[in-house]
């Protein structure tokens, strides 16, 4: 009897390992592994056919000193952020708001809301291209019923950054679902207390909503920050980088150097300076956070 208890011990130990498992080997093999290869090829000459010379730190210091596009790229994934990162956050918000009202067959609308963000890359791409045409694009069409006079948004150095942040914008749907998410775990209790009290909805929206929202938004802003970064399939299919290097963006210098220009090792050191920068970004954020994130039953120090 004793000998069966131990043996059952064992396999309840033995038996959620081995349903992780899968992950861990996953992980392992196609995550945490190329990554460390990657970093370890940052200090070589390493191109895909031929000898490999190892060069310690001068693939990053090539990189900094000798490589124009390594900052005109930075400077336009940051002018993308800039404008990608907070209009993201508000249209999310926004479209959570209006799914969250209490109207007929508003389960259709949600569905229809999320579609566009699983539609692929490439496919989304190929639909703003005819969006966006300069000479029979609908985008234009419309326009022209108000008496505007559109551009060509793709051609235009002006004007497709722009293309590329709306374009962006189409695929938020499962942040959307996350607002919505976090939207229905408020207590209705809060909103009944400041109505009773006399607030407004204005009045509620940003004393309630937005404070029980802002775990939520934390979330929402860190993964919107590292998208914004890795902002590639668009430009690559839109653009190809242009019109003048305006929709170049640093994913797509990291891309072009390993499989354009075949500097494996050059790209690896490339794309470890981008994650440093999204690691900083991100702790960055986790340090103001204790400044405007409220939890549950958490009361603020306001002296």
């Amino acid at each position: 009897m004793v000998k069966i208890k131990k043996q059952t011990n064992r396999w309840d130990k033995i038996v959620p390992l081995l349903f992780i498992a899968p992950w861990v080997i996953g992980f392992l093999a196609f995550t945490l592994g190329p990554l460390l290869y990657s970093l370890f090829i940052s200090f070589f000459d390493w191109p895909i056919v031929g000898e490999h010379k190892f060069i310690g730190l001068d693939n990053y210091k090539t990189m900094f000193t000798d490589d124009p596009l390594f900052w005109e790229s930075l400077w336009v994934t940051v002018k993308f952020a800039g404008l990608f990162v907070p209009l993201n956050l508000i249209t999310a918000l926004f479209l959570a708001i209006l799914l969250n009202q209490k109207i007929k067959g508003h389960s259709i609308f949600r569905t229809l809301f999320y579609l566009p963000s699983v539609i692929s890359g490439v496919a989304l791409a190929m639909i703003w291209a005819w969006v966006y045409n300069g000479e029979y694009g609908i985008l234009n069409y419309f326009l022209s019923l108000v008496g505007v006079n559109g551009p060509d948004w793709l051609n235009n150095p002006h004007s497709a950054l722009i293309a590329m942040v709306i374009a962006s914008l189409w695929g938020q749907g499962t942040m959307m679902l996350i607002f919505l998410a976090g939207l229905k775990a408020i207590p209705n209790d809060l909103y009944e207390a400041a109505s009773i009290d006399g607030a407004n909805k204005i009045q509620q929206f940003f004393k309630i909503t937005i404070p029980m929202l802002t775990p939520t938004i934390l979330f929402n802003l860190i993964t919107t920050i590292i998208s914004a970064f890795q902002q590639l399939t668009l430009a690559l299919i839109l653009t190809g980088g242009g019109p003048l290097r305006s929709t170049y963006f640093y994913a797509m210098y990291v891309y072009e150097n390993a499989f354009k220009y075949f500097k494996m090792g050059y790209s690896s050191a490339n794309a470890w300076f981008m994650f440093v920068i999204v690691l900083i970004l991100t702790l960055l954020v986790f340090k103001s956070s204790s400044a405007w994130v409220y939890y549950e039953g958490e009361v603020k120090n306001k002296s």
